[in-house]
């Protein structure tokens, strides 16, 4: 197991040294200057270069990744040539430091990796994630949830009743589905629930878990989580239906399920008591391989549904300009991916002796 896990830590760590790559190459050859979208479009071209240059965006493209890659990673090396570099480096300027030790002119700082600052807000961009992950961790959890609760249902229901109308019409929704792009079935869920049926349902088209009252301050509204939760799970829900289906009628094909039938056992004996337990291994990979595109597909959702969380935030900053937000955003979601497809990679190869560690 130990060979295992180091293994996968290995392959992960070089997926997400890859998406740094991409990442910092993409977001460097992209057309537009973010120091005009600080001061304007009227802005001198002398004021420009001073942002440019305060951005660290004057520097070659190999200078740039260097600071890049000092700055995320948990050891960097800092130039200390006066008292007000120290100063910086003693309080952590432009970072979370764990601790500071002086050699000669550089100080090696171990530290939180560093994300740097929004163009725009100056903020920590680190500190502007983790202010908007719960908003995203919460949707899709709740998402997931959902789409596992129903799609197992459904696919049971589906399965019981193979080739009649009740499977036909459950089939005909799962395919249809995932065949609906998510910001149109956003576009429409928004529009048809928090518009068209408001009298009815109550619910709004924008809004996010969190709002400020006048009176109360801040305060939790669950009914909006309501409308993106189902959009957000429709095409995990889709998928959860067809594989619960077509695993339940594999197992019960099986010699076991006929010795049961044979004992006299009832029919939902069988299958609750026998049947679905195996049906469901792969239902379960599934779902929590799904968590991670969930995360990652909640960025259309957020955005329709003003929902306060990663997805709505990269797209704010995307519009303006503002690449440090962006590409702290889309590395953490490729961390999380990494994260999640070792955690469940493990829990398979233990779970499922078939699966050799090697």
């Amino acid at each position: 197991m130990i060979r295992f896990f180091f293994s996968r830590l290995v392959s992960g760590l070089l997926v997400v040294a890859g998406v740094v790559v991409v990442v910092f190459l993409l977001f460097n050859v992209l057309p537009g200057d973010p120091a005009r979208m600080v001061l304007g479009q009227r802005a001198d071209l002398a004021s420009v270069e001073v942002i440019n240059r305060e951005l660290g965006r004057d520097l070659p493209l190999a200078s740039q990744f260097v600071l890049y890659v000092n700055d995320l990673s948990p050891v960097s090396v800092l130039n200390v040539v006066d008292s007000t570099s120290r100063v910086y480096a003693d309080s952590g300027k432009y970072g979370s430091w764990l601790t500071v030790t002086y050699i000669g002119e550089h100080a090696v700082v171990l530290k939180y990796p560093f994300l740097r600052r929004s163009y725009q807000t100056r903020e920590n961009v680190g500190a502007m994630l983790m202010d908007a992950l719960p908003g995203t961790i919460v949707l899709s959890v709740s998402a997931l949830l959902f789409a596992a609760i129903f799609g197992i249902g459904l696919g049971i229901l589906s399965a019981l009743y193979k080739g009649k109308v009740a499977d036909r019409f459950i089939l005909f929704l799962s395919v249809t589905g995932m065949s609906v792009p998510s910001f149109f079935a956003g576009i429409l869920v928004a529009w048809l629930f928090g518009y068209v049926m408001n009298d009815w349902t109550g619910l709004e088209m924008t809004g996010s878990l969190t709002e400020i009252d006048p009176f109360d301050g801040s305060r939790y509204k669950w009914s909006n989580l309501i409308l993106p939760t189902l959009t957000l799970g429709i095409r995990p829900l889709s998928v959860i239906v067809q594989l619960t289906r077509s695993s339940l009628l594999e197992v019960m094909a099986q010699d076991y399920i006929r010795t049961a039938r044979a004992k006299g056992l009832s029919e939902w004996a069988v299958i609750f008591g026998h049947a679905l337990q195996n049906a469901l291994n792969p239902v379960l990979t599934a779902i929590s391989g799904w968590f991670g595109s969930l995360l990652a597909g909640a960025v259309f959702i957020e955005y329709v549904f003003g929902w306060k969380g990663v997805g709505k935030l990269t797209v704010d900053a995307l519009e303006m300009y503002d690449f440090p937000v962006v590409m702290g955003s889309v590395l953490m979601v490729s961390v999380f991916f990494v994260l999640i497809n070792m955690a469940v990679d493990m829990l398979y190869a233990r779970l499922d002796p078939r699966v050799k560690m090697e």
